[in-house]
């Protein structure tokens, strides 16, 4: 049996909030936008989390991104539905301000009307 990966460890509060801080800076949205490769990206959101005091990896950065933004998906999908409970998640306000106006969080659904 091959010996198992370690795990990194739990993300805090301070950790979330730094991250989604550095995620949300103009210019590495820009680039973020800009690329569909964008690990050296999230070297420097890494870069900028170590100054922060924080020791994260551009790897455990790229996929707590990944699950922030999963949340935030599964939130605001479940709040579009009528009749469904108001569903929230963790930073939601914070993760609305970055991923608000992003058209890859919105659920798109197109009405072909033709012509009549």
């Amino acid at each position: 049996m091959p010996p198992r990966a370690r795990r990194a460890p739990v993300w805090s509060n301070g950790e979330l909030l730094d991250l989604i801080a550095v995620w949300g800076e103009e210019a590495v949205q820009s680039q973020l936008r800009s690329s569909r490769r964008n690990f050296d990206t999230f070297g420097q959101i890494s870069r900028a989390m170590i100054e922060r005091g924080h020791d994260r990896d551009a790897m455990q950065c790229r996929i707590k991104v990944k699950e922030l933004r999963s949340a935030y998906r599964k939130a605001r999908e479940a709040n579009s539905r009528s009749g469904a409970p108001p569903k929230t998640c963790q930073f939601y306000k914070e993760l609305d301000a970055i991923l608000g106006g992003d058209p890859t969080t919105v659920p798109s659904t197109t009405v072909d009307m033709g012509e009549r």
